[in-house]
């Protein structure tokens, strides 16, 4: 077999980290590493990069056309799709359809969905996932630069000597990054780090301050901090008079909210904290601020990023080394859905809905057809599927019935729709599930094109694979659907290199002083031919004449891209979310990511390491809110809000403030019965970004009472028993179902569970305790086991699950079967490093052994060497020896 190395880039968050991935192509084979000479990166990666070859199989892929539930040809689904499309807008107008596109795209992807229909269809009704995640940040940019620029970089983060984290777990959500800072705080002990954050979260073991202040307060804090700076002699006078406009106007606004005092009573902080933090900023000039998800997902989120620049512009912070505010992108492509004209409300190359910048790209496209108004952002977008105004929609790598805010409602919205067309590259997901047209799309090692992270760095996406089965690439799919409409003559393209040479060419289109200076230019890869773009290393936009070999930085010599060239200090307010609690709903639901799962667990739940340490959904709930609600840890709970409800497994802890719980956003309907989180968020949005209030919504919490529990383990999956509480799981060498439920269950239910499965059976059973066990073994081999229980007293799945690997299991091994309970060394427990599979069990004993820590427990164990992100849960291991 031929080895092959490939360079290529992760398929999950914004860091954009380089793979070096070796690759058997014949084998359908590949193993990944991080890429040493990456700038991203330099060679990390966390879980989710590191389990990335697991994902590859072709077992749950999409790989034909499918059209109303039957396979069919590409020609046959592409002229329906087309036909489809052209009628509407026939006999509806080019506003009655839309594309839901995603951050999951690649660039080349992007730039041809968003010219086929703004430019050629004619509405502004493309919207992306990245609107739930990062459109506040683009929204405060362009209120305060002119333009959405990202004005640093991740070098900053090792030059700063105060690094203050907003709204984000940094070491779970972007853990390479987390390692950076924390290796350059250990390096500088003088270097200080703030984490200000309604919860307590892992980032919090590098902190020397968090504020766990009041969720949706962030503009009270940061106004404070500009009043602070105002007071303290810290403002830049020359900066700001030289380079900024309005800095009265928002210092005045500021100053409403009172003394310090006043500021931590309306965040529920100790005023001495809040006098710490604003000290610390106040006296270091080199600080940096990176904020996200708990900034950007909030209905006052752009006035959040705003009230954070203020307090950069006030002090002439920005765009210098180790200094400015740093927004941490979710997705791989966000950014490069936004330099296309993603979103609804912009143009591709960073153009806007102005006269002057239509007549630049309807001239570029030779469209005249070009749309003249912004089209519907997501919520809205959906809500006009639901009420019949968008009657065709198209949705391209994206799952919104699981990850939109209501998501029942989107649910519904499409299930009236009378044409939906999906392009996805698995086979079942909730969005699929209601497709008229499914069309077969390339996976992440069959893709090929760029994608932009988080510090404006392009980078090469590169196939491993050939494309599989029939699946095409998204740029093809979309441009023969053009090509079908009429438009072929816009949509030539053979190889994705001619569309990164088109999009370059745009991005430098009369734009330069005299016309219209604009700050997305990568008009350098106008004319790049295949080879080099093939060759294409990693890069930070600009890249023109003036900066070839790219820009690290923007605005250190106080330009920006007003009319004025002076950036803007926006006035603003605290503002409050709609919907306050109330006695019905009396919690406050905040949401967000595991460490070790993405969005909606298509990819990531293939890959069985990376279901072991978080492997169901739940709630997190502080110790005195779950006694007063009568809930018990490790039970299931009923979380209901005014949109919807689910069911969850219940966590206490402390380090969850009163009166608020938190919720993963990542469990489907297609892994779980009642765990969908998105069918309980509110649909309330920014009305200046548009972005869903995700971390802001009323609930009630009760304990659900089941009759039973139980769970199954099984060599092949199984169909789903009755259940009100169902969790699918896939682990190593086994499928694995949580159960729980009403009404009464009994040995004969677990076999009829097990029907599908033979071999010996063994079984016990204590009708007396409600207690069932039954096993099938096969030569031996272990190929199912079930159990049942009145309670929650079950025996633990990690070490179950370790025998499906074993070929035989003997007549000791099969008494410790039936009673769950592990022979002397053979139960690791509960995984807390699942880079390397180490669990709780193995970390104690390192610990007796005398391991005293983290350093001596990675050396022994490899725990914690790889991303980091278990090091918190060690230390606390450590803390409880």
């Amino acid at each position: 077999m031929t080895l092959q190395t490939i360079q290529t880039t992760c398929a999950y968050c914004g860091v954009g980290c380089g793979i070096n991935s070796s690759v058997q192509a014949d084998a359908h084979h590949a193993s990944v590493q991080g890429d040493q000479q990456h700038p991203s990166n330099f060679g990390r990666l966390c879980s989710k990069g590191t389990a990335l070859a697991d994902t590859i199989s072709l077992n749950e892929r999409l790989l034909v056309p499918e059209m109303n539930g039957h396979k069919t040809d590409w020609d046959t689904a592409l002229n329906a799709v087309a036909h489809g499309f052209a009628q509407t807008i026939a006999q509806y107008g080019p506003d009655a359809v839309a594309f839901y596109v995603s951050g999951q795209l690649l660039t080349e992807d992007y730039y041809v969905a968003n010219k086929l229909m703004k430019g050629f269809m004619g509405s502004g009704n493309i919207d992306t996932n990245s609107r739930l995640c990062m459109s506040s940040s683009v929204a405060g940019h362009k209120r305060a630069f002119g333009t959405d620029t990202v004005p640093g970089c991740y070098a900053d983060f090792e030059l700063a000597d105060l690094i203050v984290l907003v709204g984000s777990n940094t070491a779970w959500c972007h853990p390479v990054l987390f390692q950076r800072i924390k290796a350059h705080k250990e390096k500088n002990p003088q270097v200080k780090v703030v984490v200000i954050d309604p919860r307590k979260t892992q980032t919090c073991d590098i902190a020397d301050l968090h504020l766990p202040l009041k969720p949706g307060s962030d503009v009270s804090l940061f106004n404070g901090l500009l009043v602070a700076i105002a007071e303290a002699g810290k403002l830049d006078a020359d900066f700001i008079r030289n380079h900024t406009d309005n800095i009265t106007d928002a210092i005045n606004c500021a100053e409403i909210n009172g003394d310090i005092n006043s500021v931590a009573a309306t965040c529920d902080l100790n005023a001495e904290d809040v006098r710490e933090f604003y000290r610390l900023f106040c006296a270091t000039e080199k600080n940096i601020t990176l904020y996200s998800q708990g900034v950007n997902q909030s209905s006052a989120g752009t006035d959040k990023v705003n009230a954070i620049i203020n307090c950069h512009l006030a002090t002439g912070r920005i765009g210098k080394a180790g200094m400015g505010p740093f927004s941490m992108t979710g997705q791989p492509n966000a950014m490069g859905g936004r330099e296309v004209g993603g979103l609804a409300n912009t143009l591709a190359a960073h153009l806007e809905f102005n006269a002057t910048d239509l007549d630049i790209v309807r001239r570029f496209w030779r469209a005249p057809n070009l749309t003249e108004a912004p089209g519907l952002s997501a919520v809205d977008m959906f809500d006009a599927v639901k009420t019949g105004r968008i009657k065709a929609i198209w949705i391209m790598a994206t799952n919104p019935v699981v990850s939109m805010p209501d998501a029942d409602n989107v649910k519904a919205a499409l299930e009236a729709c009378p044409l939906v067309v999906v392009s996805d590259c698995v086979a079942d997901t909730d969005t699929l599930r209601l497709a008229h047209i499914k069309l077969p799309a390339t996976g992440w090692s069959e893709k090929d094109g760029t994608v932009t992270n988080s510090e404006r760095r392009i980078s090469r996406q590169r196939a491993l694979f050939a494309k599989s089965g029939e699946a095409q690439h998204d740029w093809w799919i979309i441009s023969e659907v053009a090509r079908r409409m009429g438009f072929a003559e816009a949509f030539p393209y053979q190889h994705p290199s001619e569309i990164f040479a088109e999009h370059a060419a745009l991005s430098g289109f009369e734009n330069n002083a005299t016309q219209r200076l604009r700050d997305f230019d990568i008009s350098k890869f106008a004319h790049i031919e295949r080879a080099a773009y093939d060759a294409l290393l990693p890069v930070q936009w600009p890249v023109n004449a003036e900066y070839p070999e790219g820009r690290a930085r923007f605005f250190a010599d106080g330009l920006f891209f007003t009319p004025s060239r002076k950036a803007r200090f926006i006035p603003v307010r605290q503002r409050w979310p709609k919907h306050k609690t109330c006695a019905e709903y009396p919690l406050v639901l905040n949401t967000g990511r595991i460490r070790d799962q993405w969005h909606t667990m298509t990819r990531t739940a293939l890959a069985a390491q990376l279901n072991q340490h978080i492997d169901e959904a739940y709630v997190d709930i502080h110790p005195q809110d779950a006694q007063q609600y009568a809930l018990q840890d490790n039970a299931i709970a009923h979380i209901n809000s005014r949109w919807g409800k689910m069911l969850a497994r219940v966590k206490i802890s402390a380090n969850q403030r009163r009166g608020e719980i938190f919720v993963p956003m990542h469990w489907t309907g297609v892994l779980s019965r009642a765990g969908r989180m998105g069918a309980l968020v509110n649909p309330v949005i920014d009305p200046d970004s548009k972005q869903p209030e995700s971390k802001h919504t009323p609930v009630h919490i009760k304990a659900y009472h089941a009759n039973w529990y139980g769970f199954i383990l099984s060599r092949e999956p199984l169909p789903w028993p009755e259940a009100e509480y169902l969790i699918s799981i896939k682990g190593k060498d086994f499928y694995r179902y949580e159960l729980a439920g009403s009404g009464q269950k009994n040995l004969a239910d677990l076999q009829h569970w097990l029907n599908g499965c033979t071999g010996d059976s063994i079984s016990y059973e204590d009708a007396s305790l409600g207690m069932y066990r039954y096993a099938l073994l096969h030569n031996g081999r272990l190929i199912a086991v079930a159990m049942l229980s009145r309670d929650t007293n079950l025996p633990q799945r990690q070490w179950l699950g370790s025998l499906f690997n074993k070929s035989e299991i003997d007549s000791r091994g099969r008494a410790a079967l039936l009673s769950g309970l592990a022979p002397a060394g053979e139960d690791i427990g509960r995984i807390v490093c699942a880079c390397f599979s180490v669990g709780e069990n193995s970390i104690k004993n390192a610990i007796k052994g005398g391991c005293c820590s983290t350093a001596q427990i990675g050396a022994q164990l490899k725990a914690g060497t790889n991303c980091g992100s278990c090091i918190p849960e060690i230390k606390q291991l450590l803390g409880a020896k």
